[in-house]
């Protein structure tokens, strides 16, 4: 069989590759890639049996909780509401669900990354599946590669099903040979199903900027990400629902086992580092159950508690509707999806137009493009005050997209935008969105803050929590899912979590005199800069090789 391939690698995909070797050696990996994978293709013919969400959440105790809160709060709309700024209150309420679920579970991520943190969730999941809980999982393929690729291996559980969405084939032994095994279709590779959605008995759900994995619940040693989600109950969950259920019927979604078995899920397991000298304890701490284990590690200092009360919460119940793009926005031949069809962050900047006096942006990655920038400029004509929260150069996981908004900082500067750069070296304190306090619960004394949430707070009345970020990513490759909230109270608390962020854990980019300059955070001890602050020479070097070159919605 004989297969042309045009090799036509994105500025993205290149990078990445290339950080991990020489440029003969990844050369010599990418004609071997698309040799070995030139015959590789998706399975025509897939089992794909239909399901949907459970039909009546009054089954359960969570449903019933719900209505009984409604009633109690004596309110006639049907969403409630609480906030969820903590890395460890992110990890314990859906820990929570999962063990008060009686009927299904219905979770959709772009990633979820195996760790300790995730196996924690995974052995809770094994025990809901036990206890007869359906389980349906619908996860992005693009992370499913190297030690990550064991999360498949749930697939095989009895009441679970796993299915990845707008799968790549081949190149799972790693990130980077998954890359360059897919270079023959960098278009599909691009176009991911972003959403982030964890649904127990269709009565109580979670979604907003967190994937599942320790980065992203303040377990990390290295790099943690600063993320805000949203708890909702009652009719906005059931619409979540709906959502996922487009996505899990569709052609797009494919079984697990339609691309692997779980020995070669198994064959890609990691080989563990090799003893300098035999270690008895650990030997027999290996032998012990993961239930038992995980539970040794529950006790640790620093550990994640096993669960929350979420009556506790401050639940606030008011009118909301649900942005969700439709599955078909991955497909194949959506390459002329602007025109195609509205999608989530239109309808996002749709609501921004109407701002009246405040917006509150809060995006990790930020590239407006010239159709945001004219919406922008009008939205400043008329005075409204805008302040944008995103990263720096130095808190960026994914530097490229920090090209891409450095090329209109000036512009959004010069139209009276307020823009803050969140700090990465956070000396040990705000790791979390929070009350003000910085607290961080059961989270690891790491020092170094990426910003991950998506937020935008308008005029003090409206709320808006999701996947989605201000970049032509979001708009034109990615499915996004986000939840718009009308509620005084919820707006005021956001913008409370937020703030002190942009005072104290945050640099104030000002344009003075034509020139750039960061001031400092209060209370830092740090002076202001002319350059991009904490950044190492490579990636200030970075920004000014790539930054002529990449498109806006390739980053």
């Amino acid at each position: 069989m004989q297969t042309t391939v045009a090799l036509c690698p994105s500025t993205f995909s290149v990078l990445q590759a290339s950080r991990l070797g020489g440029i003969h050696q990844w050369l010599a990996m990418v004609f071997f890639s698309v040799w070995l994978t030139g015959c590789t293709s998706l399975p025509s013919k897939v089992d794909r049996p239909v399901s949907t969400a459970l039909a009546n959440p009054m089954e359960t105790r969570l449903g019933q909780l719900v209505q009984a809160r409604a009633a109690q709060a004596g309110t006639r709309n049907d969403s409630g509401f609480a906030l969820v700024g903590n890395a460890e209150l992110a990890f314990t309420s859906r820990m929570t669900l999962i063990k008060a679920a009686q009927k299904t579970l219905d979770i959709q991520y772009y990633a979820i990354f195996a760790d300790d943190t995730t196996e924690r969730m995974f052995v809770a999941l094994r025990e809901a599946a036990g206890r007869g809980v359906r389980i349906r999982i619908l996860l992005d393929d693009f992370n499913t590669s190297g030690k990550n690729a064991q999360v498949l291996k749930l697939a095989f559980e009895k009441n679970i099903e796993l299915r990845l969405f707008n799968p790549l084939p081949g190149g799972r032994g790693s990130m980077v040979l998954r890359i360059v095994s897919n270079l023959k279709d960098v278009a599909r590779m691009q176009r991911r199903m972003h959403n982030k959605i964890f649904v127990a008995d269709n009565a109580v759900a979670i979604t907003g900027g967190r994937n599942l994995g320790e980065t992203y619940f303040g377990q990390s040693e290295g790099t943690n990400f600063i993320d805000i989600d949203v708890l909702a109950a009652g009719r906005i969950a059931r619409d979540l629902s709906r959502s996922f259920d487009q996505y899990w019927n569709n052609p797009l979604a494919y079984p697990v086992q339609s691309l692997m078995t779980k020995k070669e899920i198994e064959a890609l397991k990691p080989k563990p580092a090799p003893a300098s000298a035999p270690q008895p304890a650990a030997d027999a701490a290996a032998m012990e159950t993961p239930a038992k284990t995980l539970a040794l590690a529950a006790d640790a200092p620093n550990a994640l508690p096993d669960s929350t009360d979420l009556r506790l919460l401050t639940w606030a119940w008011a009118p909301s509707a649900l942005l969700v793009d439709q599955p078909s926005k991955i497909a194949a031949d959506a390459d002329d999806v602007e025109e195609a069809q509205e999608t989530a962050v239109d309808g996002l900047l749709q609501l921004m137009s109407q701002a009246k006096t405040d917006l509150l942006i809060v995006s990790p990655y930020f590239v407006p493009g010239e159709r945001m920038m004219s919406q922008f400029a009008e939205i400043r004509r008329r005075g409204v005050r805008v302040r944008v929260l995103t990263n720096s150069l130095a808190s960026n996981d994914a530097p490229a997209a920090h090209v891409g908004y450095a090329r209109y900082r000036e512009a959004l500067l010069a139209m009276g935008i307020e823009i803050y750069e969140m700090r990465a070296e956070q000396e040990g304190t705000v790791l979390s969105f929070g009350s003000g306090t910085g607290s961080t619960g059961g989270s690891k004394n790491s020092s170094r803050a990426s910003l991950h949430a998506k937020v935008v707070v308008m005029d003090g009345s409206l709320l808006v929590v999701g996947s989605m970020n201000l970049d032509l990513r979001s708009k034109l490759q990615n499915s996004e899912v986000a939840i718009i909230i009308r509620n005084r109270a919820l707006s005021l608390e956001a913008t409370r979590m937020i703030e002190p962020a942009l005072t104290s854990g945050a640099y104030h980019v000002e344009l003075v005199d034509g020139q750039l300059v960061w001031r400092a955070p209060q209370g830092s001890n740090l002076k202001d800069s002319t350059t991009e602050p904490d950044a190492s020479l490579p990636l200030k070097l970075l920004l000014k090789l790539i930054g002529p070159l990449a498109p806006d919605e390739m980053l």
